[in-house]
């Protein structure tokens, strides 16, 4: 699977499981009448990727992620079910797309020693101001 612009359309409906559920929220008797929310189960492992992108995508996914390696994706923001599946699928893209793009390393860097004495200096002289807020004290 590539992380192109045409990878809603190439996902696969074996590894791909819809089941519509009744949305919550407004719309009166039709959401108690009609299953327009869609959940969408992917089996990750079949996804096929690489295993930086499967790492990634632990991470994105969190809680939506199971311990047996399938990705939740729930849609109930529209009013009819082929909306809803394709905003879950769209979602389910964007994740995998999110997935691929690699992370840059951190360069460690170390302050040099002329920053070191600064920040000293500029302890030191906090300090001073601090000390001199003290009660007075007559002698």
């Amino acid at each position: 699977m590539s992380d192109g612009d045409g990878w809603v359309d190439r996902i696969d409906t074996a590894i791909v499981e819809e089941r519509f559920l009744a949305a919550t929220g407004p719309g009166g008797q039709n959401v108690n009448k009609v299953a327009t929310a869609v959940q969408l189960r992917v089996n990750v492992f079949a996804l096929g990727l690489q295993p930086f992108a499967y790492e990634r995508l632990k991470e994105l996914a969190g809680s939506k992620m199971t311990a047996g390696g399938e990705l939740l994706v729930t849609a109930r923001r529209f009013r009819t079910q082929e909306a809803n599946r394709q905003d879950a699928r769209e979602r389910l893209a964007e994740l995998v797309r999110a997935a691929h793009v690699r992370q840059a390393k951190r360069v460690k860097t170390r302050p040099s020693r002329a920053a070191k004495a600064r920040r000293v200096d500029e302890k030191k002289g906090r300090s001073t101001v601090k000390a001199g807020r003290g009660k007075v004290r007559i002698d």
